[in-house]
């Protein structure tokens, strides 16, 4: 979880606003397979992807500098943290993407073969895949480095949007308080976390689309939590 932080009273005037940026592009988002908590890295258009988007950023938010910044711990989102630019980074675990389960590392049509008939994860989840799918294997990576995949239990969406709202109540005092708070983690955490800050029902989030290396801006306008602006 978030540490506690000091409010600094210099920056209490200025809108706060919390920043979301995706990691770039990894060989599991271009293929379409689902990526959790396997650790794989950037590829060299998510690394091209992540400087592209702290340019963006910079040209953005030129008045300012966030006071705060966290990443998930997991490979791809601490490199797009690093070729962004956003070198003060605090890993927060609560951060790390859903965890697939017997998803992970295989696409949808992967699942589709397993159950036999369709699935979707915003409708029938992880505990709505095939069992059978339960284990550990080994693959390689296009760039020849080898990952072990682990499919276990898997989160369901309501133990998500528990973890994201444990963010969202870490930050939004920061955000009250003026200061410019950047999450730099995965689709669909960063998804779900923007249901809990507009208080939706998590499964919304599937209307929010979130591209590699964009950013989306969260912040409150007349007593409401709102999205500013969306994947850009």
């Amino acid at each position: 979880m978030a540490k506690s932080v000091c409010i600094d009273s210099k920056v209490a005037s200025r809108s706060g606003l919390i920043v979301l940026l995706r990691h770039g592009q990894t060989a599991w988002s271009l293929s379409g397979q689902h990526t959790g908590r396997t650790d794989i890295p950037l590829t060299v258009e998510g690394e091209r992807q992540s400087v592209a988007a702290g340019k963006r950023l910079r040209t953005v938010f030129a008045d300012r500098t966030p006071e705060y910044v966290f990443s998930s711990p997991l490979k791809r989102a601490r490199q797009t943290a690093l070729f962004a630019g956003l070198h003060t980074t605090q890993l927060l675990g609560d951060l790390m993407e859903w965890d697939y389960g017997p998803a992970e590392g295989r696409t949808r049509a992967d699942i589709r073969n397993a159950n036999g008939k369709e699935w979707n994860l915003w409708q029938q989840g992880t505990e709505g895949i095939n069992r059978g799918l339960l284990g550990e294997w080994e693959t390689t990576l296009p760039s020849g480095e080898r990952v072990i995949v682990r499919n276990g239990e898997g989160e369901t969406l309501r133990q998500v949007a528990r973890r994201a709202q444990g963010v969202v109540d870490a930050v939004e005092p920061l955000v009250a308080d003026g200061q410019m708070v950047v999450l730099v983690a995965h689709a669909h955490i960063l998804r779900i976390l923007t249901t809990c800050w507009l208080g939706l029902d998590p499964c919304a989030a599937r209307l929010f689309r979130m591209d590699t290396a964009h950013f989306s801006t969260l912040s409150q306008y007349k007593g409401d939590n709102v999205i500013q602006v969306w994947n850009q």
